[in-house]
């Protein structure tokens, strides 16, 4: 195996049977069939640019040879389906998986099989200072004195399974087939910091191909300023998708920023019990318990056992921080108890779920302040603060994650 780099390429002549034909201006792979097999040429002609599949070239040596003449090659009026590494890659920003942040690339690092006919594959990105000197002083310095120079500088590559392409146009995006499968398996908190660092365009189009509840999760965790540029950049249809995906006070805080109009186009896009559940917990004030919390959680009879509380647990499609804590009801739906989830993990199945419960039971009503919550869970080292209405019925329940959010956006 040989490495060349793209900026290496570029430029270089081109021969066909009768000599001389034209100079490199475009490598382009083809993401429909290989995502890093070069499938393209693009070489500038005397008559043009013309367009030739790569298997044509016989050799590379100080340029690049055929087996086939110039006046066979279509003229490259078009590059649909096609993604042009210069045009496309270089100074371009990237998402590295890998290392969870976006950089620019300054170089891209090709390989070929030497052994037989030339196949050139895309084998990594270069982010660092080496792809840009070998840039700079390219056909400024002799190539042995670059050479001996680049040797010098610490290489900086990303490895082309490791990139995430950010592709704004979506109807390019489509064409080639840009998703961002690789970005979606990062942690929620990864996928916010990444986006944080991109341009609105480029947040707009991740976001418009993330799995909406990935989609969803990465938006909670995103600064709320950030928050709202996003959904305010997505179509009406898609953001309901995604919002009905998110915790319903986190969708609700979200909803209750954006101006009204915006806020009930996206209500009306939900489906209904989504819609029911946010436009609930709108009317409550932001800064209280009740404008904090979250309808899903766990709550069962006071006369359920531990086996009542694993099967609710299977079935509980809410946050992981929700479950932390069972809550028990009576027939009215007064508060009763709250059973840890370390209590479950240790009791037999036929054991009563209200000789579990933690003492003192600690509850906050609806119109509770935000600070007030806030001292309660440092208080108590709590998980989870169920809140109660006038008549200590359970309406909703919040979870640290929900104060650590409510702190953040005071700092």
């Amino acid at each position: 195996m040989s490495n060349l780099a793209l900026t290496e390429l570029l430029g270089l002549p081109v021969f066909d049977a009768g000599g001389q034909c034209g100079r490199v201006r475009e490598l382009a792979v083809a993401p429909q069939e290989d995502r890093a097999r070069i499938a393209v040429l693009i070489v500038r002609t005397k008559s043009g640019d013309r367009v030739m599949p790569f298997s044509a070239v016989n050799s590379i040596n100080g340029g690049l040879r055929l087996d086939s003449v110039a006046s066979a090659w279509p003229i490259a009026d078009a590059s649909e389906g096609l993604f042009l590494l210069a045009r496309d890659l270089l100074d371009q920003q990237i998402i590295d998986v890998h290392g969870r942040k976006v950089v620019r690339v300054n170089d891209v690092d090709l390989y070929q099989d030497t052994s037989a006919r030339p196949a050139l594959r895309v084998g990594s990105v270069d982010v660092g200072a080496r792809g840009a000197v070998r840039r700079l002083l390219k056909g400024v310095v002799p190539i042995a004195a670059l050479r001996a120079l680049l040797r010098q500088i610490p290489e900086k590559p990303i490895p082309w399974e490791f990139v995430d392409l950010i592709e704004t146009d979506p109807a390019r995006r489509v064409k080639l087939k840009i998703s961002h499968e690789r970005l979606a398996r990062l942690h929620p908190a990864d996928i916010a910091d990444i986006v944080e660092d991109l341009a609105p365009d480029e947040r707009e189009a991740v976001f418009e191909t993330l799995d909406e509840d990935v989609a969803a999760s990465a938006l909670e965790e995103v600064e709320p300023k950030v928050q709202k540029a996003i959904v305010e950049s997505l179509d009406s249809d898609r953001a309901a998708d995604i919002v009905e995906e998110m915790d319903p006070d986190a969708a609700a805080d979200l909803l209750g920023d954006l101006a009204e109009e915006h806020s009930s186009q996206i209500l009306q896009e939900m489906a209904p019990e989504e819609r029911d559940e946010v436009s609930g917990l709108l009317e409550f004030k932001v800064n209280t318990a009740a404008g904090r919390m979250n309808t899903e959680y766990i709550a069962l009879p006071v006369s359920a056992t531990v086996h009542d509380a694993i099967e609710a647990l299977r079935g509980f499609e809410g946050g992981v921080e929700i479950v932390s804590t069972t809550y028990l009801i009576d027939s009215h739906g007064t508060l009763a108890g709250a059973v840890p989830l370390a209590k479950l993990v240790l009791a037999p199945a036929g054991t009563p779920l209200l000789s579990l419960t933690m003492e003192p039971l600690i509850s906050c009503h609806a119109d509770t302040g935000e600070s007030e919550v806030a001292e309660l869970f440092d208080k108590y080292n709590l998980l989870t603060l169920p809140v109660v209405d006038e008549h200590d019925k359970l309406t909703g329940v919040i979870t640290s994650d929900d104060v650590i959010s409510m702190l953040r956006a005071k700092m």
